[in-house]
């Protein structure tokens, strides 16, 4: 259907328009879902919670910098960028929340748990927003390094044996690459850039290399579920080749693992975070718990 101009499609057209979340199809129409025989669902849940809060926390991170990027279509990027993993975690999280069974839906995995509860990597919470915190450039490694993990994840998720989880990991591998290659593009471009531009890109690799090796770290959860989710240690080779190529081009030195001290030996997948974390997480939460049961 045509319009004489962009506004006519907002309003109520029967079925055919897209705004205001109508006119979609489920992404995962069709897909089986039921639990694969063998598996634990508490196990498959947890393994959820844990891919869904990487997205949903990095999400949160980057839609920071809406309004706030160095030049207008960078702003745009990354609002987009956010939103792709948004887009990632309301699936992962309503996979999560259907095979726990215990009635919890998307929102209320993401809105109604406390710090502790989350299981998300701790590279995805740090602070690298436009803001004291962190700059542009902490934000852009920090990405890099996220996304070339989860396109090499993300890759052998498609042959899960949870057909939801396979199919989640096929629709998000293409934007994935994408936010891989973006900041790749922007790394070369600062790190080959000016003196400035080299010695704040050097500055950010430091800032976020602490919590690389976190990355490739196998938690229990993930060695029960063989053939179901992807051992982290498999990955590094992938992804150290991939950082390798950019941090060359980039004319950045890669540092050697430096790890985050372990809290009693657990990290973010046990909920053990950074004291960004609550922060984060108040802030992400504080509309829909200041108006519980609101909807749009």
């Amino acid at each position: 259907m045509s319009f004489d101009n962009a506004y006519e499609g907002l309003i109520d057209q029967e079925d055919s328009h897209w705004a205001f979340g109508t006119g979609f199809h489920s992404a995962l129409e069709g897909v089986d879902r039921e639990v694969p025989p063998g598996v634990d669902p508490a196990d498959l849940a947890a393994y959820c919670l844990m891919l869904g809060d990487d997205a949903l926390v990095l999400s949160q991170r980057l839609a920071e910098w809406c309004s706030r990027a160095p030049e207008l279509e960078e702003d745009i990027a990354l609002a987009n960028i956010a939103l792709d993993l948004l887009g990632q975690a309301r699936l992962l999280l309503t996979r999560a929340g259907e095979v726990e069974g215990a009635g919890r839906d998307e929102d209320a995995l993401a809105y109604l748990r406390d710090e502790r509860e989350f299981r998300n990597v701790r590279l995805s919470e740090i602070d690298c927003g436009p803001g004291p915190g962190g700059d542009f450039a902490t934000t852009i490694v920090r990405l890099l390094v996220f996304s070339s993990w989860k396109v090499a994840q993300f890759s052998r998720l498609r042959g899960s044996a949870d057909p939801v989880v396979a199919a989640i990991a096929a629709k998000g591998l293409k934007e994935l690459a994408y936010h891989r290659d973006h900041a790749a593009q922007w790394a070369v471009r600062l790190g080959d850039g000016t003196e400035e531009s080299h010695r704040r890109m050097t500055a950010a690799v430091d800032r976020v290399w602490p919590f690389v090796d976190e990355l490739f770290r196998t938690h229990p959860v993930e060695a029960r579920l063989g053939g179901v989710a992807v051992d982290p240690a498999e990955l590094r080779s992938e992804v150290d080749g991939v950082l390798d190529a950019v941090f060359t081009a980039a004319t950045l030195t890669r540092p050697e693992p430096v790890p985050t001290a372990f809290v009693a030996g657990q990290a973010g997948r046990d909920g053990v975070h950074t004291e960004a974390m609550g922060f984060l997480v108040a802030e992400m939460q504080h509309l829909h718990r200041s108006l519980p049961g609101a909807v749009w």
